[in-house]
């Protein structure tokens, strides 16, 4: 209940008092500065991070925009009007501010719409469990030069090739398929394209799951950054586990390889790819009530 005795858009459900708004926007950038500015630190100086820098080179969403609160498009913040809040979509009214859905471009609706089918289809489907991370191996299957050239893979090429032989590539994830080489893609049970993204999108895979953090930017600030926080802290995650399960030696860096050639390995693998399914469908559920309210204010 709005209670400022002044009128705001009917899409505002929630205000938030001066000290409130000030403590989310602390603990957000201390959060995310946890995370991330040892990162940036030896990025600085070019050292490289199979983690991080997939995602936010893949990604691409600053770290700076990374760090920047935005309490979503239906809060009102008291007392905010002379904050500055680095991006033009805040609106005041008297002492107060919100981000007005009128500066939101409509030309986006459509992605709006296209991104809501992805996480709705991907919420409702059974989670596929079976992969064991080999979309990885399948990058690098016969590959003349391998996509990290400045790490060491844990196995030498030809015993590599013979394990990706004998296991079955089941991605259902047209970005990490797309990466597959030549060899590789024939070999994948399902046929992958642009087209049929939606389609094949399921909530038991690492790349889907990690995409929730893409998802939640691309409407940033409109999508509030504790839900940005939430999906980026479970794509460092889902990343960390991925790199362990992929043929790349990280030992070195500390990430200790889930050996996904052996069955203990891949026993391994399944519960942890079962943790970042659980984690991701509140995350993804949160998303969809966010997009929806979006798209609910823009049509209305």
């Amino acid at each position: 209940m709005i209670s400022t005795g002044i009128q705001v858009p009917k899409y505002i459900h929630e205000q938030l008092s001066p000290k409130q708004w000030q403590q989310q926007k602390r603990d957000h950038r201390r959060s995310i500065s946890e995370l991330i500015d040892d990162y940036l630190e030896k990025r600085s100086h070019q050292q490289k991070d199979p983690v991080l820098d997939f995602l936010f080179e893949y990604y691409a969403f600053r770290p700076s925009y990374l760090k920047r609160w935005s309490p979503g498009f239906r809060t009102l913040l008291i007392g905010g009007s002379s904050h500055d809040w680095m991006f033009d979509e805040m609106e005041t009214i008297g002492e107060n501010c919100f981000l007005d859905i009128q500066h939101f471009d409509t030309d986006r609706i459509s992605a709006i719409k296209w991104i809501l089918n992805v996480l709705e289809q991907s919420l409702e489907r059974k989670p596929s469990f079976g992969c064991f991370g080999m979309h990885e191996w399948a990058m690098v299957y016969k590959a003349d030069h391998v996509r990290h050239d400045y790490l060491s893979l844990r196995m030498e090429k030809d015993e590599l090739a013979e394990f990706v032989e004998s296991r079955p590539l089941v991605c259902t994830h047209f970005d990490a398929f797309r990466f597959f080489t030549d060899e590789a893609k024939p070999q994948n049970k399902f046929e992958l394209n642009r087209d049929k993204f939606a389609e094949m999108e399921q909530p038991g895979c690492l790349h889907t799951n990690m995409d929730l953090y893409k998802w939640a930017f691309k409407m940033y600030p409109w999508i509030s950054s504790s839900t940005i926080r939430q999906a980026f802290e479970l794509a460092v995650d889902t990343r960390v586990m991925d790199m362990k399960a992929s043929p790349y030696d990280l030992r070195d860096r500390g990430l200790e390889p889930i050996k996904i050639e052996t069955d203990k390995g891949r026993q391994e693998y399944m519960e942890k790819q079962m943790s970042i399914y659980e984690r991701s469908q509140p995350i993804r559920k949160q998303l969809i009530r966010e997009y929806n309210y979006l798209l609910k204010a823009l049509c209305d």
